[in-house]
């Protein structure tokens, strides 16, 4: 029954995070900075990595990726989504665990937000052959700082109202 329900949470949290990239996609993005998004997929991440194993967090992540490259998308926003999100995991990961007691969910975020702009960063320096690309990521990472504590203030109350459902007690 455990691996039900937590089948059932994982695809629920797939599945929301499809449809945030969705709305993302509609929105117009008033940013200084062209290309730069809310990052709103992000916040099911960021959720499922106070909720879930980092295994289950991972799947989410790369069902998204790819879910979402197949209802719009293209092999190179493929390439740029696949790189920034798992390079962003990796570093969300590795800062709640080394940092968590310094570090909260909202900075957790926050880094994942930076480093998701320098994986399409380095993705993009490969796919153009220029590294002067990276000239663009100050202004990329100003956005993903300010879109990163936004995430993971939302993140925090939705986690701390995730962890009262009693069906999702022990699903880790």
């Amino acid at each position: 029954m455990k691996s039900t329900k937590k089948m059932v949470y994982i695809s629920l949290l797939v599945s929301q995070a499809l449809v945030l990239y969705i709305i993302e996609s509609m929105l117009p993005v008033p940013f200084i900075a062209p290309g730069a998004k809310l990052g709103l997929p992000n916040l099911i991440t960021v959720i499922g990595l106070y909720t879930l194993s980092y295994g289950d967090t991972f799947l989410i992540v790369i069902l998204r990726v790819i879910l979402s490259t197949l209802f719009a998308g293209t092999m190179t926003s493929f390439l740029y989504s696949i790189s920034g999100a798992v390079l962003s995991f990796i570093i969300m990961c590795i800062v709640k665990k080394i940092g968590s007691d310094k570090v909260s969910i909202i900075g957790v975020s926050a880094a994942g937000a930076v480093f998701h702009n320098v994986g399409q960063i380095i993705v993009a320096a490969l796919v153009i052959q220029n590294i002067n690309i990276a000239l663009y990521l100050p202004i990329l990472n100003i956005t993903g700082i300010a879109t990163g504590i936004f995430i993971g203030i939302t993140a925090n109350y939705a986690v701390t109202y995730v962890k009262r459902i009693p069906y999702l007690n022990n699903i880790k």
